[in-house]
């Protein structure tokens, strides 16, 4: 399991000694995460879990899960040692369960995340971003919270044809026609929901745009195209691209995300947005696949570009090149590069 996992275990440690992150804060409060057995919800709970074992922390996590079985194999490695501290609701985040006691901070991790499923259920998507935002953002008012983090993407920033650098307010084109923009105007649509909440009724909620994200927890079967390259680098296959690879993105490592969501989660601004990303891994994606290719693939593997044609699944071409300057005000700086990005998650596979 995961948790035994000692690449993964290494990461706990460290963010348990991460700065930047306020534990301190955090100690004898109860956390409500949305999306529990997501690749981010579930690292960011056992940071968590991590933290109360070994740290005296008594965080209380209230998890809100779809299925019970899949979510007790998903944390089976943490019991019965959380078992006080750790519980399960089943239901969905468009129509929540009742959540009892107090409720001090709230994650909202749930949101589709892939590409075909935003396509082929675009009403799906925006209900699902939009009631289940809304639904968190009520249940942050009644239990009178005292911060809730959701988490955005980097896709709202739309078509941007330059490489400068994108701060926080620098938003580009969106096609409202085209069915994939159910997900980034979804997205745009709750962070402006999520604005209106802190300003109307005072929630304090703070939006965290994050980079394409992961690490130990992605699932080799993942359809992305980073777990895509790193299956081909390990099976000595050719990295086959569709599209010329010209889009360029920052990405962002998952315990580095969850260090910036519990970061933000305390000491964000109410109803501002924040970029999460590390600049350093900015690159196009022909690039990306290069680097996996040459270092993963230890020279047998090659790259391919333009092999088919452009699906209607992908993001436009363009350059989102985020400014994190904001972020890092606050003392939050990420720790695990690009390439590293790729061996943690690899060596889990």
């Amino acid at each position: 399991m995961l948790r035994n996992n000692p690449v993964f275990q290494e990461d706990l440690n460290a963010i348990l000694k991460d700065k930047a992150v306020p534990w301190e804060q955090l100690q004898n409060k109860t956390v409500f995460v949305t999306g529990a057995t997501g690749l981010i919800g579930y690292t960011l709970i056992c940071a968590l879990l991590q933290y109360s074992l070994f740290c005296g922390g008594n965080i209380h996590v209230t998890a809100l899960i779809r299925d019970r079985k899949r979510a007790e194999e998903k944390f089976a490695d943490w019991f019965p040692e959380v078992k006080s501290i750790l519980t399960f609701r089943e239901g969905i985040v468009e129509a929540l369960p009742e959540v009892c006691g107090t409720v001090d901070y709230i994650v909202h991790c749930a949101c589709p995340t892939g590409s075909s499923y935003f396509v082929e259920h675009p009403v799906e998507t925006i209900e699902t971003i939009y009631s289940g935002t809304k639904q968190v953002l009520d249940l942050a008012r009644r239990k009178q919270s005292s911060g809730v983090a959701f988490l955005s993407s980097m896709e709202v920033y739309g078509e941007i044809k330059t490489r400068e650098k994108l701060r926080e307010s620098d938003l580009g084109y969106l096609n409202i026609s085209s069915l994939r923009s159910s997900y980034p105007e979804g997205k745009r649509l709750a962070e402006n929901l999520c604005c209106a909440y802190a300003k109307e009724y005072g929630v304090p909620v703070t939006i965290a745009r994050l980079a394409q994200t992961f690490g130990p927890g992605v699932d080799r079967n993942d359809g992305r195209v980073f777990a895509y390259m790193a299956r081909c680098a390990l099976e000595g296959q050719n990295i086959r691209l569709n599209t010329d690879g010209s889009k360029e993105n920052m990405y962002l490592y998952t315990m580095d995300a969850v260090s910036a969501i519990l970061l933000l989660l305390v000491k964000g601004e109410n109803g501002e947005a924040y970029n999460v990303a590390n600049e350093t891994s900015y690159c196009s994606i022909k690039r990306m696949a290069e680097l996996v290719a040459g270092i993963f693939g230890k020279g047998s593997v090659d790259v391919e570009i333009n092999v088919g044609q452009a699906s209607r699944e992908y993001p436009p071409v363009g350059y989102l090149n985020l400014d994190t300057t904001k972020l890092n005000t606050l003392g939050w700086s990420p720790r695990v590069g690009l390439l590293n990005m790729y061996g943690r998650m690899m060596s889990v596979f």
